[in-house]
């Protein structure tokens, strides 16, 4: 994907040391989550702590960048300044079943107005944004 989704002039995404390596990973096509070493579970967004086993030891794992829609929105009215001009366009909710059913917020590619059902299988795209600085990368959507 050569031009960005939405409009130019929007926040970019400022990584932590705690959500760094996700970052990196959408820079390199990969989509990393967190995971618990001790119960092997994945949590998002990134904590400190295991949610479930209380355990401060934690990896980044790569999963497969595909599940289904659990909930979308259709956007109407522009949200920042720099998508005034821009609309509609739709926001999805993607639940991941290969890590724990995680859910993750993104743009859904294409139509805006295309017909949308909650259920549907979707792929990641990355989208890069190598000339922004610092590069960056985002991770969008699109039905199967």
């Amino acid at each position: 994907m050569s031009k960005p989704y939405l409009n130019p002039g929007l926040p970019t995404p400022v990584a932590t040391e705690l959500d760094q390596p996700y970052w990196d990973g959408l820079r390199a096509g990969k989509l990393m989550l967190q995971r618990c070493r001790a119960c092997q579970r994945f949590q998002w967004g990134p904590e400190w702590i295991c949610h479930r086993c209380l355990s401060f030891d934690y990896d980044y794992v790569e999963v497969p960048a595909s599940g289904r829609i659990y909930s979308h929105q259709r956007v109407w009215h522009p949200v920042h300044p720099a998508l005034k001009t821009q609309g509609p366009y739709v926001i999805v909710l993607v639940e991941l079943p290969q890590a724990d059913n995680v859910r993750l917020v993104g743009n859904l590619l294409g139509d805006p107005q295309q017909p949308l059902v909650i259920g549907a299988e979707v792929e990641g795209v990355f989208e890069q944004h190598a000339d922004a600085e610092p590069p960056f990368a985002l991770l969008q959507w699109r039905l199967a």
